[in-house]
C-alpha cells in the first residue's frame, strides 16, 4: 500500500510539474492578449543560454522528452516492471553519444557539466532499477531529478 502511494505521489507530482508549466504559459498568453500588466513577482536571475530560436526549441523538446521518460519510469515502477523502467532510463536519460553531443553544443561550460551529470545519473538510475529495489530506485530517481531542479534553478532558455 505504501509502495503504491509513493508511486502515485510521484506520478501526480510529475504531472503537476508538466501541467503547471503549460498552465503558466497559457495564463501568461491570456494576460498578454488581453493587455493586463505583466510585472514579474520575482526577478529571474538565472543564466540565459542565449540559444538560437531553433536550438531553444530543440532543447525544450529534449527536456519535455526527459520529463515524459520520468513519467513512464514511474508508471513502470508502479507495475513492478523494473526491467522496462531500467531500459527506459538508460535509453532516454542515460549518457548516449547523442546526448553527449547535445550537451557539448551548448557553449556554457557549467551547463555542459550539469548536463553530463544528469545523464550519468540517468545511467545510475537504470542500474538501480535493474535490482528491482523500490526504495533504492526511488532514491536514484530523486537524485536524477535533483539534477533537473539544479539546472533549471541555474539556467533559463
Amino acid at each position: 500500500m505504501i509502495k503504491r502511494s509513493l508511486i502515485m505521489f510521484f506520478l501526480m507530482a510529475v504531472s503537476t510539474l508538466a501541467l503547471s508549466d503549460e498552465t503558466q504559459h497559457e495564463s501568461m498568453h491570456h494576460k498578454m492578449k488581453h493587455g493586463m500588466n505583466m510585472k514579474p513577482l520575482v526577478e529571474d536571475n538565472r543564466i540565459s543560454l542565449n540559444l538560437s530560436p531553433k536550438m531553444k526549441q530543440h532543447q525544450l523538446a529534449n527536456m519535455r522528452a526527459h520529463l515524459d521518460a520520468v513519467r513512464q519510469i514511474i508508471l513502470l515502477m508502479a507495475e513492478n516492471d523494473f526491467n522496462s523502467a531500467s531500459d527506459m532510463a538508460s535509453k532516454q536519460l542515460g549518457m548516449s553519444k547523442r546526448m553527449m553531443k547535445m550537451c557539448h553544443r551548448i557553449g556554457n561550460e557549467t551547463f555542459k557539466a550539469m548536463g553530463m551529470t544528469f545523464h550519468e545519473r540517468g545511467d545510475e538510475l537504470a542500474k538501480t532499477l535493474k535490482t528491482g529495489d523500490l526504495q533504492a530506485s526511488l532514491r536514484a530517481l530523486n537524485t536524477t531529478l535533483t539534477s533537473c531542479v539544479g539546472c533549471h534553478a541555474t539556467f533559463r532558455q
